[in-house]
C-alpha cells in the first residue's frame, strides 16, 4: 500500500483525536469549577435556576434558593459558579457603578469651561417650531375637498328601487 492511500485515514484519525482532546479539556475545566465551589458562592444550575451554595458534599450540593427553600442537587447539575457582582446583578438587581470605573479617552471632557454651558443655555431660549399650522395657512383646496365630503354617498348595499 502506498502512503497516498493511507493519507485520508491518517487525517481522519488526527481530526478525531483533536476533537476528543478539546472535549476532554472542557470537561476537566467544568470539574475544576465545580470542585472550587464554596458555601456562600452564587451558582446557576443547568436548568437556569440561580441559588447560593449552602453546603458542598462529594457528589451533591445543597443550595439555598430563597428564604426557607433548600434544594439538593447533583454536582454535575451546576452550570456555572458566578462572581459576587454578577450574582447580585442578576438575582437582586444590584448594578455595580460602572461610571466610576470608566476613564474618558481624552481629557477635554474633564476640563470643560462654563462658556460652553452658557452657550447651550442661550440656545435653549429660542422657540421651537413643532410644525403646527394655523387655519388661515391652510390651502383653499383643502376646504373644497371638505365640502364635497358632505354630500351623501351611496353604499353598495343600498338600492333605490323598492
Amino acid at each position: 500500500m502506498s502512503l497516498l492511500t493511507l493519507l485520508p485515514f491518517i487525517v481522519l484519525i488526527g481530526a478525531m483525536f483533536l476533537m476528543t482532546r478539546s472535549a476532554k479539556k472542557k470537561q476537566q475545566q467544568a470539574i475544576e469549577m465545580r470542585n472550587q465551589m464554596q458555601p456562600g458562592s452564587g451558582v446557576r444550575t443547568i436548568g437556569g435556576m440561580y441559588a447560593t451554595v449552602k453546603e458542598v458534599n462529594e457528589d451533591t450540593v445543597l443550595l439555598d434558593a430563597g428564604p426557607g427553600v433548600e434544594l439538593l442537587f447533583a454536582k454535575n447539575s451546576i452550570g456555572a459558579v458566578l462572581s459576587d457582582d454578577e450574582y447580585n446583578r442578576i438575582v437582586h438587581g444590584i448594578e455595580h457603578d460602572l461610571k466610576s470605573d470608566v476613564v474618558p479617552d481624552d481629557a477635554s471632557s474633564l476640563t470643560e469651561t462654563d462658556d460652553s454651558s452658557d452657550a447651550a443655555a442661550a440656545s435653549d431660549d429660542t422657540p421651537v417650531d413643532l410644525g403646527k399650522k394655523d387655519e388661515a395657512d391652510e390651502p383653499a383646496d383643502a376646504t373644497a375637498e371638505a365640502k364635497t365630503d358632505d354630500q351623501p354617498k351611496k353604499s353598495e348595499g343600498d338600492s333605490e328601487a323598492k
